[in-house]
């Protein structure tokens, strides 16, 4: 018997030697796996004439699995901030350790073999990745530096406009005609000599009430409607209280109840408990405070007597045979 070997591909342990290969199920295992990581090495193999430059970000940190080194690889190729894409995937691809390795994962799972080439990077073409990387690296220079002039014009721009702003702000204002001057301070002596004469004038309080206008005559868009001052009350500009500083009776008498009296404090305490009762239960809707009489009780199935119930029932039949036949010869005609 054979002795036990793993197969990573199947994740299994089998004991058919080295038959185990060219079973169906690892021929599919390895089909599959070698269709997973060849779009990527595809991708790989598109960076070689055109490498791209970018923006160092975290995703950039990304690996993939090597199916032939059983490893992970860096997929990209990070210095500081910049990463050119896909360099890390094809140098690895392109090392002597990934081509032992390769040779000898094709020799134990006997893979095609003209699939192999398609999983190895040759020192030309890697050397060509390199070449493009350098003019990637000189291009996303160039693009860096446009981008760097534009914001240092914007800038400019800003500033340029700022200063002015300044300079509109602060500039001298224009000096005034002496025609203007002397107009301006013959009106500044008219008004304060309007002023001094309406200071010398008796107070508000001291002057009479003035004429009521018309307001019914045409052409006034507004319409009268009386004064709305109630007669014996004044108002703040007359003298009088404010409303918020008169004392009215009700508040000034100490001798009002703020609040519930204890009488209704008991009755919303006892609402409170009956609401945690179920409403349902048997005399919920019974009024306690209404009048009832001594014949309250039912009369129907002897409920409150003595005895047995098959006693009750028999007795309560009996009362209403005896019932039916008093109403039955009341109901009878009389024969004259």
């Amino acid at each position: 018997m054979a002795p036990a070997e793993r197969c990573p591909l199947c994740r299994q342990t089998f004991f058919c030697g080295r038959g185990h290969v060219y079973s169906r199920k690892h021929r599919r295992q390895l089909k599959e796996a070698l269709e997973r990581l060849l779009p990527q090495v595809e991708a790989a193999r598109k960076a070689i004439r055109a490498a791209q430059v970018e923006r160092y970000v975290p995703e950039h940190e990304r690996r993939c699995w090597c199916l032939c080194c059983g490893c992970e690889v860096r997929k990209h190729l990070s210095h500081g901030n910049l990463t050119v894409l896909h360099g890390g995937l094809l140098e690895h691809l392109a090392s002597p350790e990934h081509k032992k390795a390769t040779n000898r994962f094709w020799w134990e799972n006997k893979a095609e073999f003209q699939m192999k080439e398609k999983f190895l990077i040759s020192p030309q073409d890697y050397a060509r990745f390199k070449k493009s990387m350098v003019k990637g690296l000189d291009s996303y220079e160039e693009k860096e530096d446009e981008v760097i002039k534009e914001m240092a014009a914007q800038i400019r721009e800003v500033e340029h406009s700022r200063q002015e702003l300044v300079r509109s702000v602060l500039e001298p204002q224009a000096v005034p005609d002496p025609e203007e001057g002397s107009s301006a301070l013959g009106s500044w002596k008219g008004t304060n000599s309007q002023a001094a004469s309406t200071s010398q004038q008796p107070s508000y309080l001291d002057l009479q009430p003035a004429p009521e206008l018309d307001w019914m005559e045409t052409g006034q868009p507004l319409t009268f409607i009386g004064h709305q001052d109630a007669p014996g009350v004044g108002n703040i500009h007359s003298g009088a209280i404010p409303p918020w500083m008169v004392q009215e009776e009700e508040h000034s008498s100490g001798n009002q109840q703020i609040g519930p009296s204890h009488e209704e404090f008991l009755k919303e305490k006892e609402k409170q408990k009956l609401k945690k009762l179920p409403p349902d239960r048997v005399g919920a809707n019974f009024d306690h405070d209404s009048s009832t009489s001594v014949g309250w009780l039912p009369s129907f199935g002897r409920v409150w007597n003595n005895g047995r119930r098959w006693q009750s029932r028999h007795q309560f039949k009996t009362e209403a045979a005896a019932r039916n036949k008093q109403s039955h010869k009341e109901k009878k005609p009389k024969v004259s």
